[in-house]
């Protein structure tokens, strides 16, 4: 009985140790999990600083990867802010286009066509107002000469009335008298009224020549300028071709420029050349007024080289008559 009492006993203070034992044990394992959570915040502060799971070493190779994107949203947004200025200001560019402008931005081929053509122009206008000038004197002169002998009975009252001045007419009165001169004693009249038409003929065409200087210059520059401009506008559009093709765009904003320039040298050569026509068309016409005034004044020193030849004639007959009758 006693032994059977000792044995319980033990036994049972081997169950209490284990039942002791036991909640120790997972009185340890509840108080283990609470017992970091006072401590999270501090381990959330040092996972940034110290990863070291593979998940986490990736993280890093995959931020400078996405560093680049955003270097490229960075440039390309200036790319489209310079892309922006650069229209802005062509559109401006295309504002400010004036003749002056675009004659100091045109290529230097284009440029010599222009000044080539601005000469012509200028040659154009001064002989436009150099002949006007001229015609005007030489057709008041040689009117104010007919109207002086149309009442002259002789070549001597004729050169005297008009005295020494510089006029086609006096010319002709001149060769007339020299004729007459230089014929005496012959007693063909034919033959000296030809010899004197023949020196009238040449007086004539000389002033012809005279009166027509100038008028060479006016039909070159009208019949050349519209073609040299259009060399002009054919260079200045060739370079335009050739920017277009460096820049590899064909926005109005780049092509217009040289496009207009080359089209202004074509306007230039208009400028010289229709003025020049119109000039060269109405100069014919005066002149050719002018010859027509010059071949009364032959006719009229003709008419009064015969009526000399005649009363020579005349007095000669009479001479021989009296004579005649002397006898």
């Amino acid at each position: 009985m006693n032994i059977l009492t000792t044995r319980a006993t033990f036994v049972a203070l081997s169950v209490l140790t284990l039942v002791s034992l036991t909640a120790s044990s997972s009185a340890q394992q509840q108080i283990s999990p609470a017992a970091p959570a006072p401590s999270a915040p501090v381990a959330q502060q040092a996972a940034p600083v110290a990863p070291q799971s593979p998940a986490e070493v990736t993280t890093p190779a995959q931020a400078p990867a996405a560093a680049p994107q955003g270097t490229q949203d960075v440039s390309a947004a200036p790319a489209e802010g310079d892309g922006k200025q650069q229209k802005s200001a062509a559109i401006a560019g295309l504002k400010e286009l004036s003749p002056w402008v675009m004659f100091w931005n045109a290529d230097i081929v284009v440029k010599a066509v222009m000044i080539g053509l601005a000469f012509a122009s200028l040659v154009t206008w001064t002989v436009f107002i150099a002949k006007m000038i001229e015609l005007a004197v030489v057709q008041r002169k040689l009117r104010s000469a007919l109207a002086k002998i149309s009442d002259v009975r002789s070549l001597a009252e004729a050169q005297f009335a008009l005295g020494a001045k510089g006029s086609v007419l006096s010319a002709l009165i001149a060769a007339a008298m020299r004729e007459g001169r230089l014929s005496a004693g012959v007693s063909s009249d034919a033959g000296v009224k030809e010899r004197a038409a023949s020196s009238f003929t040449e007086i004539v065409r000389a002033e012809g020549r005279r009166i027509r200087v100038g008028m060479g210059l006016l039909a070159t520059i009208g019949a050349t300028s519209p073609f040299v401009g259009l060399f002009g506008t054919v260079w200045g559009i060739m370079n335009s071709f050739i920017g277009i093709s460096k820049s590899q765009t064909t926005n109005l904003a780049v092509v217009a420029p040289g496009i207009a320039e080359a089209l202004l040298a074509t306007a230039i050569g208009l400028v010289a050349a229709i003025p020049a026509v119109i000039i060269y068309n109405h100069f014919s016409r005066v002149t050719k007024g002018y010859l027509e005034l010059v071949g009364r004044a032959s006719g009229a020193a003709a008419r009064l080289l015969s009526r000399d030849l005649d009363r020579t004639n005349v007095s000669m007959s009479s001479g021989a008559h009296a004579r005649a009758a002397a006898e």
